[in-house]
């Protein structure tokens, strides 16, 4: 009865609310539009998401490239329908081939797109595609659905609601980063984006052309984790026709002299950007984690996949029936980290031993929790094996998760791979080096396999150069041109 008579409660105040602001008009199509929240609540919102997002793929430190975005981002948020927003640009340490926004003004670009532009023009043509999702509201209206219709749920989870934080981009509200839009406002956000790069001087058929490399990206592309750009922006099969013709429109109805694509300029700018995962912030060979920077190594079940995060890095089997998370615990003693950690996933302590662990103090814990399945109204416990370690005043903590009734089979796999933990002192696993983004001048004339001989690019790595600078291997390269090849 006191579940029901809270539904009821808050369905009525979903419908109070609905009623409040479902007279908002939508800045790009003048149109009234169901929302639930206020624009000042929607630039909040974002704000408030900024420092999640920054904690789980991290910022990547290149002060030019970051002004030169944050400039156009101010340049084109004038223009746009929504010119009062002040617009946020930021580059994520990540190597996966996207750009999303928030709510509220917040863009993404991850080094990996940047690293994938070979011009200018295809860098604007998609900040104006992600401007266009904030200036249409186009996160907030899919919030809204997904509010009205209860379906912010977390399904799959073995984990508490405490721990759930742990094991995916989509918790605790990231759920709006990836949101896969509707084909209408992927149209919308193109037709947007051509509009806005048009206007500030920019070729907006070069956005076609980047969406045709992409699509080329994705007959290969099998990575993991985070998602890519096309798996967050579905991509119609026209999608290159019809933005190829928006930008005739505007370009015919502008009537600018001509219009920048600034190829050169740009591959000098993104010059020694880093591509590719960048091991000095962790690496795995076989089963074993290395990280350079703060020299440790501990191993990991085979088979398990892995996601390394700045905070973070996550194990999980194919069956997702367990996990191991390996954090720190931001504490001045190992006991205080253990106290701390407990107390704020919410778990009641079984056990609590001293070890030692390669010569290093550690506690190792038994813990659980119980709560209530959302979609079955059933009981359910969860298992932790925690290993908390002392490395130098650093205390860093794995935790083994898995339900009640697998917690006997994870068990021991989850100790023998925590009692790992080590130093690393082994040179050859910390003096490791991340690929970059080398650009060349084109020495002589001929096809782009014979530059890249010229060059010595191994015949292997030909082909993803060859997508890399946008080109086949076929085409032909005149002296002086620019390219892109993979180095040290």
């Amino acid at each position: 009865m006191n579940r029901l008579r809270i539904l009821v409660t808050v369905s009525l105040f979903i419908m109070v609310v609905a009623l409040i602001i479902s007279c908002a008009v939508n800045p790009v199509t003048g149109k009234r539009q169901l929302v639930l929240m206020s624009e000042a609540q929607e630039i909040a919102l974002g704000a408030s998401y900024d420092p999640q997002v920054i904690a789980t793929f991290g910022e990547y430190a290149d002060a030019n490239l970051e002004s030169f975005l944050q400039s156009k981002a101010n340049e084109m948020g004038l223009i746009s329908h929504r010119p009062k927003i002040q617009y946020h640009v930021k580059v994520l340490d990540s190597p996966v081939v996207n750009a999303f926004a928030t709510p509220g003004g917040y863009i993404y670009f991850t080094r990996g797109i940047l690293a994938q532009f070979t011009n200018e023009a295809e860098a604007m043509g998609v900040l104006g595609h992600e401007m266009g999702h904030i200036a249409a509201r186009h996160s907030v209206s899919q919030q809204t659905k997904q509010t009205m219709g209860t379906l912010l749920v977390i399904t799959g989870m073995i984990v508490s609601k405490e721990f759930a934080k742990y094991a995916d981009y989509a918790m605790q509200g990231m759920q709006l980063l990836f949101l896969k839009f509707s084909r209408d406002d992927e149209r919308q956000a193109d037709t947007l984006g051509v509009e806005y790069s048009s206007k500030i001087g920019y070729d907006a058929q070069k956005m076609a052309d980047f969406f045709q490399v992409l699509n080329k990206m994705s007959m290969s592309e099998s990575e993991g984790g985070v998602p890519t750009f096309l798996s967050t922006h579905p991509n119609p099969e026209d999608r290159y026709n019809y933005v190829k013709k928006d930008a005739k429109v505007w370009q015919t109805r502008l009537n600018m002299p001509s219009w920048k694509v600034n190829g050169d300029s740009y591959l000098q700018m993104i010059n020694g950007i880093v591509y590719g995962e960048d091991p000095r912030q962790g690496y795995v060979e076989g089963n074993i984690f290395y990280h350079p920077e703060l020299k440790f190594k501990f191993s990991f079940p085979s088979g398990w996949k892995y996601e390394n995060m700045p905070t973070q890095v996550n194990f999980a089997p194919e069956d997702q029936k367990a996990m191991i998370v390996f954090t720190i615990a931001g504490q001045k003693t190992l006991q205080t980290a253990v106290d701390s950690t407990i107390k704020q996933l919410g778990l009641t302590l079984v056990s609590s031993e001293k070890k030692t662990v390669n010569g290093m103090p550690a506690i190792a814990t038994v813990s659980k929790q119980t709560s209530q399945d959302q979609s079955t109204g059933q009981q359910q416990t969860i298992m932790v094996l925690s290993y908390f370690i002392d490395y130098g005043g650093t205390y860093y903590v794995f935790h083994g998760v898995s339900s009640d009734a697998d917690f006997s089979t994870y068990n021991k796999l989850f100790e023998s791979n925590m009692t790992t933990f080590n130093k690393l002192t082994d040179l050859t696993k910390i003096n490791v080096k991340p690929k970059k983004i080398l650009v060349k001048k084109v020495e002589r004339a001929g096809t782009l396999a014979d530059t890249f001989t010229t060059l010595g690019v191994k015949k292997g790595q030909m082909d993803e150069l060859a997508l890399l600078n946008e080109m086949e291997l076929t085409d032909r390269v005149q002296a002086g041109k620019l390219i892109k090849i993979i180095g040290e």
